[in-house]
């Protein structure tokens, strides 16, 4: 069964790297098929127009559609991760020539959105301990890559 809805991300002319360089990093994906201009077009003969690429059960196009639009904090991608290891991991690579946000933001290489967020973060913000939960949200927002150890020690108070 095909997706009903997927992504389609817009780039200037870096369609094709950011496609390879997104399925690099999560591993479990891979450029499904690359439309290319011909002799004629508004790009470059042999530049890609679309890459159509998957991450897990996820599929994308990325769209060299020229300089007309950028991408903003309005649209990010939440990365959810199970471990502390995941969490470097994933910001390791998607920050590299990025920039690095608060609250576990931040803008990849090409301008791109994500949110590298521990799994437990929400047991941690959302938890039985009103006062707990507050320690919690006032640690992470002192915090760019987030730290669950940190985090469970201010939610319990040590």
């Amino acid at each position: 069964m095909s997706e009903k809805i997927t992504t389609c991300l817009w780039f200037d002319n870096q369609a094709e790297e950011a496609a390879e360089f997104y399925v690099s990093v999560f591993g479990d994906g891979k450029v499904l098929d690359v439309a290319r201009y011909g002799e004629g077009g508004p790009g470059p003969a042999g530049q890609a127009i679309t890459v159509r690429f998957e991450i897990g059960d996820r599929t994308f196009t990325a769209l060299n559609g020229g300089p007309a639009f950028t991408f903003s904090e309005a649209v990010s991608f939440v990365v959810d991760c199970a471990s502390q290891e995941d969490v470097d991991r994933y910001w390791a690579a998607l920050s590299q020539g990025g920039s690095e946000g608060q609250c576990g933001w931040l803008k990849d290489r090409y301008g791109v959105s994500w949110q590298v967020i521990p799994s437990v973060l929400g047991q941690l913000l959302g938890g039985p301990d009103p006062v707990g939960s507050q320690r919690a949200m006032q640690a992470m927002l002192s915090m760019h890559k987030l730290d669950i150890a940190a985090l469970q020690r201010a939610y319990d108070g040590r």
